[in-house]
C-alpha cells in the first residue's frame, strides 16, 4: 500500500511539474486562420518577455508575414499591410545560446547581421534550419524562443503562398512579400 500511495504522489508531482514548465501561450488570428505558440521563458527569458510586451501592446495587431519562404520561414510583425514598417522598441541581447534549435514550427526572433539586434520581427520555421543555430557559419545563431503548438495547418498554408517584389516605404524593393496580404488580425497571451 505505501508503494501504492509513493507512486501515486510521484506521478502526481511529475504531473504538475510539467504543468508548471509550460510557458505563456500566445494565440495570434489571421486571415489565413489561426495558430498558438508557446513561449520558453526558462531558456530565453529576455526574449520571451520581449516578446510579450510587443504582444500586450497591441503591436502585431494589423501587422503582416511580409516575408515567405517556402521551404525556409515565414516572416511577420514588422510591417503594417501598405509595407511601411512600424516604430520598435530598443533591441533585446540574443539569447541564441539557450539550446533551443531552428525546427520546423519553432518561433525565432528575426534580426540584422548584429547578433543583439532583434526587436518585434519574427520568424517560423518551416522546416528544420540547422544553419540557423548557434554555433553558425557566422559564429552566432538565430534566438529561438518558443513552438507553434496548434494551427500549423495555418502555418503550411501561408508558406505556399505565391511571392513577389515589392516596394516598401522608406525599405526599398522587398523579396519574398506574399502576392496576397497575409494579416496578423491579432495576437492575445491565453490565461
Amino acid at each position: 500500500m505505501r508503494k501504492m500511495i509513493a507512486s501515486l504522489m510521484l506521478v502526481s508531482s511529475c504531473c504538475i511539474s510539467s504543468i508548471a514548465l509550460a510557458g505563456p501561450k500566445v494565440e495570434f488570428k489571421s486571415n489565413m486562420g489561426n495558430f498558438v505558440v508557446e513561449l520558453n521563458e526558462v531558456q530565453a527569458p529576455k526574449t520571451s518577455a520581449n516578446f510579450l510586451d510587443y504582444v500586450k501592446s497591441g503591436f502585431y495587431n494589423g501587422t503582416i508575414f511580409h516575408r515567405v519562404i517556402d521551404g525556409f520561414m515565414i516572416q511577420g510583425g514588422g510591417f503594417t499591410q501598405d509595407l511601411k514598417q512600424k516604430s520598435t522598441n530598443a533591441p533585446v541581447v540574443s539569447e541564441a545560446q539557450n539550446g533551443l534549435k531552428n525546427d520546423v514550427y519553432s518561433i525565432a526572433m528575426a534580426r540584422t547581421s548584429d547578433p543583439d539586434s532583434a526587436t518585434a520581427q519574427f520568424f517560423i520555421n518551416v522546416k528544420n534550419n540547422t544553419s540557423l543555430n548557434y554555433p553558425n557559419a557566422m559564429g552566432n545563431g538565430y534566438t529561438v524562443f518558443g513552438k507553434v503548438i496548434s494551427g500549423t495547418d495555418t502555418i503550411d498554408a501561408i508558406r505556399k503562398i505565391p511571392t513577389m517584389m515589392a516596394s516598401a516605404p522608406g525599405v526599398g524593393r522587398m523579396a519574398d512579400v506574399p502576392s496576397k496580404p497575409v494579416i496578423i488580425e491579432s495576437a492575445t497571451i491565453l490565461k
